[in-house]
């Protein structure tokens, strides 16, 4: 079993700082892509930032210059630092990762997703 547990989440005012966290935990061969969407109320989900297993990195364009998308393979955690926060930016933040599962025999890719942590940016 595989989980994404997210953490970092909370209220903070127009301008500020959040950092988001999310680390893999389970029966994991490796991890391939490790992403962040978000949701805001009455919107569909978007994708946030995106990181490979190698280091490179896409950015929404809404969020760029202000987001920075990390991740610490050794310990499977893909990170979210965010600056200059406004107030569009109020959503709940959803980690998704591309997992290889393996067996003796077989592997697998795992799409998975995390509970999701809310982000409230007040003006």
């Amino acid at each position: 079993q595989v989980q994404l547990v997210e953490s970092g989440g909370g209220l903070v005012q127009a301008g500020g700082s959040l950092r988001l966290s999310c680390a893999a935990s389970g029966s994991i061969f490796s991890i391939n892509d490790m992403n962040w969407y978000r949701q805001a109320p009455g919107k569909q989900r978007e994708l946030v930032a995106a990181i490979t297993s190698g280091g490179s990195t896409i950015y929404a364009d809404s969020v760029k210059g202000r987001f920075t998308i990390s991740r610490d393979n050794a310990k499977s955690t893909v990170y979210l630092q965010m600056n200059s926060l406004k107030p569009e930016d109020t959503a709940v933040y959803y980690c998704n990762a591309i997992i290889t599962i393996a067996t003796m025999t077989t592997s697998w890719y795992l799409d998975a997703w995390g509970q999701g942590t809310l982000v409230t940016v007040s003006s």
